[in-house]
């Protein structure tokens, strides 16, 4: 039903890399790519067997662009979207969802390795992209991402980084927002993320959803 229409592809230039998405969820790709091609977009495809999460999981800032890995996306498409797109890729990996056990919880519907954090957009959030004249914004949060990944986002000195609590993160979804560079629309309840955007001088509108 296309609802998640981020999910659907990473678009750059004209050029839109299409997703592959789990098999519940397959029969959006045909339909976005048809409508992809008639608003002039030249499409793109990965081996049916790499996963791919579109910009759900990709989130582009300038130049560069923060991928997640493992979960809906596969390493394979990483060398794909810097090829087709000419992205600079940085690589990102949420911390897995464990059983009691310590084992990997495999989701239901997709039948992967699952997480909290599925899709990157749960995790990290573009609030500016860099300029020519200053570094872009992004809130992130550390507590969701593995320790490799948290090193490499602690490196990046193209964008100044707001951190987002776990709590946050997780009870009110808190990187799941929409920026455009001044404005934020963002879920409520989450009034520390709320208070650190205000500082960097960003207008935020709280709304209240039931979910993301």
């Amino acid at each position: 039903d296309g609802i998640f229409t981020a999910n659907l592809s990473l678009k750059r230039g004209g050029k839109a890399l299409m997703s592959l998405l789990a098999t519940v969820r397959r029969p959006e790709e045909d339909y976005a790519e048809q409508v992809l091609e008639n608003l002039g977009f030249e499409t793109f495809k990965l081996p049916r067997d790499v996963k791919f999460s579109g910009q759900g999981d990709a989130l582009p800032c300038g130049d560069y662009v923060f991928v997640g890995t493992h979960f809906r996306t596969d390493k394979e498409a990483h060398a794909a979207i810097a090829d087709t797109l000419g992205y600079k890729v940085i690589p990102v990996q949420a911390i897995p969802e464990l059983d009691a056990n310590e084992n990997l919880v495999i989701n239901s519907e997709t039948g992967w390795p699952d997480s909290r954090f599925y899709d990157i957009d749960l995790a990290i959030s573009i609030l500016k992209p860099p300029s020519d004249a200053e570094k872009g914004l992004i809130a992130w949060c550390p507590g969701a991402l593995v320790s490799e990944s948290q090193e490499r986002m602690r490196q990046l000195d193209f964008v100044d980084k707001i951190e987002v609590s776990l709590d946050e993160a997780v009870r009110a979804s808190a990187c799941n927002l929409v920026s455009t560079g001044s404005h934020v629309v963002m879920n409520a309840n989450a009034p520390k993320l709320k208070s650190d955007l205000e500082a960097h001088g960003l207008k935020v509108t709280a709304i209240h959803n039931d979910e993301l």
